[in-house]
Order: C-alpha cells, then sequence, then structure tokens
C-alpha cells in the first residue's frame, strides 16, 4: 500500500463505519415506532416520558418509545465521538472533519425535529397536513445526516481530500441525489399513509388504485401513487447517470460504487414492488426503508469517488 493510499488511522475507518452502521439502525427502529404505533408512547412529553426520567409503568408502545429514545441518546454520544476524533487525526479543511460536523449539525436538528412531532401530538394516529410535512422535513435532514456520516467514511481512509471540477458529471450526479432525496420525500408521505389507511388486502389490485383515487379518500391515500411513478422515472435516471460516469471515468472505484448503485436501484425498485403487492406490511416498510439507505449511501460513495479524484487528461 503507498503513502497516499495508507490510512491516517487504523482505528478511525472503523469507527467511522460502525457509526455508519448504527445510524441506519436508529433509522429502521424511527420507522418500527412508526409502524406500531408507538409514537405517543410517551405522551406529549421530551425529553421526558410520561413526565418521567424512566418510565415506572410502561405499556408496550411506551418501552418500544422511549427505548428509541434511549438509542438515539445514545447515537448523539457516538457521532459526538466521531467528531472529536476526527479533529485529532485529521488536519483542518479534511473532508473527514467535514462529514462529521455535518453528522452532529443534522443529529441535533433530529432531536429538534423529533421533540416538535412529540410536542406537538404528531405521532400515532395523527393523519394531518402538518404530520405529513413535518415527515418529509424528518426524512430530508435524516437523508443529509446520513450523507454526512458517509462522507466520514469515505474521507476517513484518505489522508487527503481535494475536491476536483468534473462538468458536467457533477450537475448529473447532484441532480440524481436531489432526486433520489425527493423520492424519499414521497415515500416518506407514502408509509404515513400505509400505517394510518392500510390498503384493503381483499379486492383487487385495480380497486385499490380506485378506491385510493376516490374524491372522498384521504390525501395520504390519493398521495399514495405519487411516490411508485417518481421511483420508476428516477431509479431510471440513476441507471443512465451510474452508466454515464462509469464510461467516462473507469477508475476501479468508480466502476465499483456504480456497479453498487445501479443494483441498489433494481433491489429497490423490486422491493417497492413486492410492498405494493403485499400491500404494504410492516416487515416490508423496514426492508424497503434498508434498501432506501444502502442506495441513498452507494449514491453518495460514487459522487464522492467521481469528484474526490482528478479528471483524466484527453489524450
Amino acid at each position: 500500500m503507498s503513502d497516499a493510499s495508507r490510512p491516517v488511522s487504523r482505528f478511525f475507518p472503523k469507527l467511522a463505519w460502525a457509526s455508519l452502521v448504527y445510524t441506519i439502525l436508529v433509522v429502521l427502529f424511527g420507522a418500527w415506532v412508526r409502524i406500531t404505533g408507538s409514537g405517543a408512547g410517551c405522551g406529549q412529553h421530551w425529553p421526558t416520558c410520561h413526565g418521567e426520567v424512566v418510565p415506572r409503568t410502561p405499556t408496550m408502545e411506551t418501552v418500544i418509545e422511549f427505548s428509541h429514545r434511549l438509542s438515539s441518546g445514545v447515537y448523539g454520544i457516538v457521532i459526538l465521538g466521531l467528531v472529536i476524533a476526527a479533529f485529532r487525526v485529521f488536519p483542518r479543511r479534511h473532508w473527514a472533519r467535514k462529514g462529521a460536523v455535518m453528522a452532529l449539525i443534522f443529529t441535533i436538528s433530529e432531536a429538534l425535529v423529533g421533540a416538535r412531532l412529540v410536542l406537538l401530538g404528531l405521532v400515532a394516529d395523527n393523519d394531518s397536513i402538518d404530520r405529513a410535512v413535518w415527515m418529509a422535513i424528518h426524512l430530508i435532514n435524516t437523508s443529509l445526516l446520513t450523507g454526512g456520516v458517509a462522507l466520514t467514511c469515505w474521507a476517513g481512509r484518505r489522508p487527503a481530500t481535494e475536491r476536483h471540477p468534473q462538468g458536467r458529471l457533477s450537475w448529473l450526479l447532484g441532480a440524481a441525489l436531489v432526486g433520489l432525496l425527493l423520492v424519499g420525500v414521497t415515500g416518506a408521505v407514502t408509509a404515513l399513509g400505509d400505517t394510518l389507511f392500510p390498503v384493503d388486502t381483499t379486492g383487487a389490485f385495480l380497486e385499490r388504485i380506485g378506491a385510493d383515487q376516490s374524491p372522498t379518500a384521504h390525501f395520504l391515500q390519493r398521495l399514495r401513487v405519487m411516490h411508485p411513478v417518481l421511483s420508476v422515472g428516477i431509479g431510471l435516471f440513476i441507471l443512465v447517470v451510474s452508466q454515464a460516469v462509469a464510461d467516462r471515468r473507469p477508475s476501479a472505484s468508480v466502476r465499483r460504487w456504480a456497479k453498487v448503485t445501479a443494483a441498489s436501484v433494481l433491489a429497490q425498485v423490486t422491493a417497492g414492488v413486492v410492498n405494493i403487492l403485499l400491500s404494504a406490511p410492516g416487515w416490508m416498510q423496514i426492508i424497503h426503508l434498508l434498501l432506501a439507505n444502502v442506495l441513498w449511501i452507494a449514491l453518495v460513495f460514487l459522487t464522492l469517488e467521481v469528484i474526490g479524484q482528478p479528471a483524466p487528461k484527453p489524450e
């Protein structure tokens, strides 16, 4: 291994990757809180639970919500440790520092968004427009938080980092990231609708779609068709961008992450189809969300691989 590719620290990349895995687990746990209707398990109290530091006579919903809060609290400590480690190991302006700080900022805002949801009662059976809007904000914040940790993982193995102009490829990758965020926003709203208004599994598939588009249907039901349509369109765009990037920046790392990104798109679309056919059971929603996180991280890594290395010189 050359000096240029040798990691500055053997410990830091492991800490960063462990933080990324834990990030995904906390996100999935949060989805489970929604699916089980446990968001009001601590009442409209935050940071206490029913006004107590530790609930003394908890229901199952309280146990689930309180456990999620504990896991989120531990997560905050993990990210703070990641920031301290990044500042001890890497020099100023290194991307590992930037990624860790970004993760800390969005961890704090994540807690504030979660607190707002609880304090305003935008949990459990609440089906208001306000809740849908804040769920979308929650999804964007979570994605940016995950992106910050992913950036820290990517940069954590590199002694030096530098951004290189990539022209049109940078714009295409940026558009792909924004498009995937938009898909995630519609997915968050759709998942809320699937939880509050479960699809009738006894009717035919076309009958379910017709029921969702009925004038008397709730707005969360009517919006349900938007997510799969947008997912297919953005998914195809990401596949095209991945192939274009692999063709124009044919380094081994770029080709590898282009393949991972393309495979993640296909896996996610397949999971989405299965989710629709099964009428979105809770366990399938968790798998769908897991694959969404994998796709987001893969696209972030692909973008970093492209902008983090010089463009090839024309022959």
